[in-house]
């Protein structure tokens, strides 16, 4: 064989799994169907700027082997991410903390935003009269309350998923984090930026000295048959593709993005917003800049990027994103997972191949305790 691994999919598992693997002296084809490896975390540059042109990613972890891992390759910088909610036209900040309940209710200690939540998701509870919620907007009304379910999560939710939150699982959103400080930082990870330079510098980092080919449909290439080029197969694509949808379709949410050049330094002065309600079709507006320049150097650069993001059904010959996590979906996945266990020598991983939505960090934390031989 001439080489020990065939990976189809050069993202953050396919990427990791090429470097972990030469590591130990193994020979890797990396094939993309792409024209361009890293999968979703690819940046494009245009005005100087590095465009995550997949949607924003922000690389956050607590686990600190992985953050060494990371800055092993590449150091990463000090972003932080703080989103702001914009819901026709008032501005509210993200997660849900003091400083959003002050825009809300103008409430300025914990004790008094507590008494507002409790006394809202009373009104919920009364509303079940005992029973338990059956879908996202009852679970999420006994968790945060009318006001904040309204503003910030229930038209933004539908946008995302095409669907009314009375027809979404209650499962979907069994908690929501409240935070009782003024602290705008979304994540509560030890550890969290972008790659200095974009994530293009950390795929490059992880697949330098891998063989890789690009503009190549597993599919429908010499490649289907991977046996005849190498010991192993790891597969990155989708889950009910590889077994030519036997079992049925899976269902995924796909996004879109519109991105224009803004000839000003600093179009909304945050790298996300998110527009939560259905008067604005696009859920959030990126702003790449932010994201690795601070400062001064923000006006340094006259010009912005900005994609605005939307969210829709997928449909064939659409990128897939997130998978829908329904009850006939997860069932069918299930099927799918059983069919993986007989396949001698393949490795299914990733967010396709798994049908599991993931993160970037769990994802590189995942390869890294694979045992590789």
């Amino acid at each position: 064989m001439k080489y020990d691994y065939l990976i189809v999919g050069s993202g953050l598992f396919g990427a990791t799994f090429a470097y972990r693997a030469k590591q130990t002296g193994k020979k890797c084809l990396v094939i993309d169907k792409r024209n361009h490896t890293g999968g979703n975390v690819y940046c494009e540059n245009i005005e100087g700027i590095n465009v995550h042109k997949y949607g924003a990613h922000i690389f956050h972890t607590s686990n600190k082997e992985v953050w060494d891992f990371v800055n092993s390759i590449v150091p990463f910088n000090r972003y932080t991410n703080s989103p702001v909610a914009n819901y026709k036209g008032k501005l509210y900040n993200l997660p849900f903390n003091m400083n959003t309940f002050y825009q809300m209710w103008g409430v300025t200690t914990p004790a008094q935003a507590i008494s507002k939540i409790e006394e809202q998701k009373q009104e919920a509870l009364l509303a079940l009269n005992g029973r338990e919620p059956k879908n996202l907007e009852e679970q999420a009304l006994i968790l945060v309350g009318k006001d904040i379910f309204n503003i910030l999560i229930k038209e933004y939710t539908e946008k995302q998923w095409g669907r009314k939150c009375t027809e979404l699982p209650s499962f979907i959103i069994k908690r929501l984090p409240v935070r009782l400080i003024f602290d705008n930082n979304y994540f509560n990870d030890s550890y969290q930026g972008i790659p200095i330079g974009g994530y293009n510098k950390l795929i490059d980092g992880l697949l330098e000295g891998v063989e890789c080919k690009t503009n190549i449909d597993f599919f429908n290439s010499e490649f289907r048959s991977w046996h005849n080029y190498a010991e192993r197969f790891v597969y990155c694509g989708q889950l009910d593709e590889y077994f030519d949808n036997r079992l049925g379709k899976l269902d995924w949410r796909t996004v879109s993005f519109k991105t224009r050049i803004e000839n000003t330094p600093n179009y909304q002065g945050n790298a996300v917003i998110n527009y939560t309600s259905h008067d604005v079709p696009y859920t959030r507006v990126i702003e790449h800049k932010h994201f690795e320049m601070f400062g001064q150097a923000v006006y340094d650069n006259t010009k912005s990027v900005i994609s605005e993001e939307y969210s829709t059904e997928y449909k064939s010959g659409m990128e897939p994103y997130y998978p829908v996590n329904d009850d006939r979906n997860n069932e069918l996945a299930d099927k799918y997972r059983q069919l993986t266990a007989q396949e001698n020598n393949v490795i299914f991983g990733g967010r396709l191949a798994e049908y599991k939505y993931y993160d970037m960090a769990p994802i590189v934390e995942k390869v890294l305790k694979m045992e590789i031989d």
